[in-house]
């Protein structure tokens, strides 16, 4: 009897460190790194990171509004004006174009300053609010 409860307890424990190697294999192919880091001047061998190159200059009003602009002047959220609804832009449009450069640059209301897009140069949200004006009117 002492024989068979031996030999069933060194059969569980076998099998106990036969799934815990397992699991430990399986937590091991879950952590593994999913790339390397090559700093600028190493030698990373062919695979080194793309160059990024700048850009040939600001972007055009309808980018930026395909970009930025479009979640919310194109569903109307938190009460902005719809592109091409002139009832709603008319208003607007008629403050002249400083305001509303002004308030597309600072924030107004519940828009955010410049959309959200921090990264905006001045330039492109001017742009972005000239092409909604001309498609609105």
């Amino acid at each position: 009897m002492k024989r068979i409860l031996a030999a069933v307890l060194l059969g569980f424990g076998l099998t106990a460190g036969a799934v815990l190697a397992s699991v430990d294999d399986e937590i091991l192919s879950r952590i593994q790194p999913i790339g390397n880091i090559c700093l600028q001047g190493e030698e990373c061998g062919s695979a080194a990171a793309p160059t990024v190159t700048a850009s040939a200059g600001p972007r055009s009003g309808s980018e930026v509004y395909g970009a930025v602009c479009m979640a919310c002047h194109t569903t109307g959220a938190a009460g902005a004006p719809v592109i091409g609804d002139a009832s709603a832009w008319a208003p607007r449009i008629d403050q002249g174009l400083e305001t509303l450069f002004s308030h597309s640059i600072n924030g107004f209301n519940a828009m955010p300053a410049k959309g959200g897009c921090a990264s905006c140069p001045d330039e492109e949200i001017k742009a972005a609010v000239e092409y909604l004006v001309a498609e609105s009117k």
